[in-house]
Formats: structure tokens, C-alpha cells, sequence
């Protein structure tokens, strides 16, 4: 059957366009009986609601994007999954948007909530500057960061919900310094970044306040990828005085860590300790299993479509910074044994 308008219905019910429309949109006075009657007809007549026309009146498309920088990294699945459970309470459907870790593609994300394609945003970047901070202050509707960012001037116009990775890197790194282990490398991203900055400072605190010596031979930058994980590993291991342990800054790059050192004849835990970080579910399935640093992605993402919600709904609030704390939790492949 084909769809329906409110005029072949009005015509049906024997009532105007106008009260059938106020019917529909739950807009206006309309009388129970008449309004039961215009419902089921809409029913029968396989009525649906023209959406392009109701954005047009209401200026609400009633959908968030979601930006994001790896589609296919799975540390992004429990925070859509948050997300996506809030989105439905309020009727709204997530649209996914892949930036590719680029500057160019994520302003592109932020012209089409300019654009109105959505009501609102939430974005994660591994580097918020000036100019993509530029563009989102200039929007009308409201954005959420997953990042902690504040301008130096100040004056921002978004929220943001985080969790300190900083705190968790060091939290890793201190795991491994009280089992007396001296010599932890550390693969993370791009240091020039502000998530592979924070995460590598965290690992540089906890060596300082352990009185261990920084060696730049045990840092590498890599892309947060199991194969970047296994090259940076292979360059760590060929070193003439190879380290005890590794803090990877994430599960991905410490699985790559450790296929490297299977291939190098090493045993994890006994001959080298490794941490990652995301805690993703694969953590626990891989052998041995990973420790790893819990990022709470899934709690992330239900807190930043709350405050999105609350945006979109008009509720009267300042500026919104939450932060979160990471959990290390333990496994087996942290757990370093010491020759005899």
C-alpha cells in the first residue's frame, strides 16, 4: 500500500488537513474522540510523516553525529553503545562519521552539524588546536568533546567528558616498577598530539617519582595499530640492553607487542612484561591475557549524550567538564617473574 497525506486522511475521517495535523504531531487542541479516529486511520492508510517537511517546520532532525577517528578500532564500540542508549530514550538516531584522523575531515564533521545534517555533536579527537576549536566555537548547536580541552582565553562554547589517560599510563607504569622491574619501554602515538602527549607523560611521571632513568632508546611513537604495535615492539626488542616490560597506549598495539615477542622466542610474562590500555574485550581472550588500563568507554559515551540531550532540550546549564578515572586491572601478562 502506498503512503498516505493527512489530506487523504481528513478526507476519510471527514475532518480538516489542519486538526489532522494536530493530531499527528500531538501539537494543538484536538479531541480524544476525533484524534482516535485519525490515528486509526492513519494506521490503515500505512500513514508516514514527512520528514524533510518537519525539519523545515521545527529545525530539529532529531539526529547526533558521532565523530570518530578509527571506525575500525573496537575501543569505540562500548562508547557508541553508551551513546546510542541514551540516543534512543530521547528518539534520536546516531549517525556515524568517520574523520580518518584528519584535521580536514573532521571540520568537514563540524560544517554538517553547521549545516543542520544533525542537531548536535559529540567528537573525539586524538588533537583538538586552534582551528577545529575555532570552528566548533562558532557553531550554533551544541558539542561534546571526549577530550579535555579548555582555550587559554577561555570563552568556549562546548563540553567535554574525559578520562584521564594520563593518570592510567602512570598507573600501568607504577604496576610494573613494584614488581622491581628498571628497564619499561613505552610505545604511545604521535607525542606532538595531545592524547599521545598525555599518555606518554604519564609513563615519564611514574619513572620519575620510581627514581628510574628516562632512556629515549625505550620510546617509540607509533599509530595505535597492532601492526604499529609489532614494529615498534621489534625495533625495542633489537636493542643490545632490551627492556623488562613495555606500557603500550593501547590494546592494540600491546597485541602487536606481543605476536613480536612471540616471534622473537620471548615469553610473556617471564622474559618481558606488557600492559596495554582500553581493557577491550579481546584483552581477556588473547594469551597470555593483557593486562590493561580500563578506559570506561561505555560510561564516557552515556555521560556525553546526557549533556547533549540536556543541550538539545534546552535545559539551563553552565559549561560541562567531566572527568573520569581509569582502573587498571591486572591480568596475567603483567605479572613478571624474575630468574632464580
Amino acid at each position: 500500500m502506498s503512503k498516505s497525506t493527512i489530506y487523504q486522511i481528513a478526507e476519510q475521517v471527514g475532518v480538516s488537513p489542519s486538526t489532522v495535523s494536530r493530531a499527528l504531531s500531538g501539537s494543538g487542541y484536538c479531541g480524544k474522540r476525533t484524534k482516535a479516529k485519525i490515528m486509526e486511520a492513519a494506521k490503515a492508510l500505512n500513514y508516514a510523516p514527512d520528514h524533510a517537511a518537519k525539519i523545515l517546520k521545527t529545525r530539529k532532525t532529531n539526529k547526533i553525529i558521532f565523530a570518530v577517528p578509527d571506525i575500525c578500532n573496537p575501543f569505540y564500540f562500548d562508547m557508541i553503545k553508551g551513546i546510542n542508549q541514551v540516543a534512543e530514550e530521547y528518539g534520536y538516531l546516531l549517525i556515524l562519521f568517520y574523520t580518518k584522523h584528519q584535521l580536514s575531515e573532521e571540520l568537514k564533521a563540524i560544517q554538517n552539524v553547521k549545516e543542520r545534517v544533525a542537531d548536535g555533536m559529540i567528537m573525539v579527537s586524538f588533537h583538538f588546536c586552534e582551528e577545529n576549536i575555532h570552528a566548533i566555537n562558532g557553531l550554533s548547536s551544541p558539542v561534546v568533546l571526549t577530550n579535555q580541552f579548555d582555550s587559554p582565553g577561555g570563552g568556549d562554547r562546548f563540553d567535554y567528558v574525559y578520562v584521564d589517560t594520563y593518570i592510567g599510563t602512570k598507573q600501568a607504569t607504577e604496576h610494573l616498577i613494584k614488581q622491581g622491574i628498571k628497564r619499561i619501554g613505552f610505545i604511545g602515538g604521535a607525542i606532538s598530539e595531545q592524547t599521545g602527549m598525555q599518555r606518554y607523560a604519564g609513563y615519564r611521571k611514574a619513572l620519575l617519582e620510581g627514581e628510574l632513568p628516562y632512556v629515549d632508546e625505550l620510546i617509540k611513537e607509533s599509530d595505535y595499530t597492532e601492526s604499529g604495535g609489532y614494529e615498534a615492539a621489534r625495533q625495542l626488542l633489537s636493542e643490545p640492553d632490551r627492556p623488562q616490560a613495555i606500557v603500550a597506549a593501547n590494546d592494540l598495539m600491546a597485541i602487536g607487542v606481543m605476536h613480536a615477542c612471540e616471534d622473537a622466542g620471548l615469553s610473556v610474562p617471564h622474559d618481558i612484561a606488557i600492559v596495554g590500555m582500553d581493557n577491550l574485550d579481546i584483552s581477556s581472550r588473547v594469551y597470555p591475557k593483557l593486562s590493561s588500563v580500563s578506559l570506561m568507554q561505555e560510561e564516557i559515551g552515556i555521560q556525553a549524550a546526557r549533556i547533549l540531550m540536556n543541550r538539545l532540550h534546552g535545559k539551563q546549564m553552565n559549561r560541562t567538564a567531566i572527568k573520569i578515572m581509569p582502573k587498571l586491572v591486572v591480568r596475567q601478562s603483567s605479572r613478571w617473574r624474575i630468574d632464580d
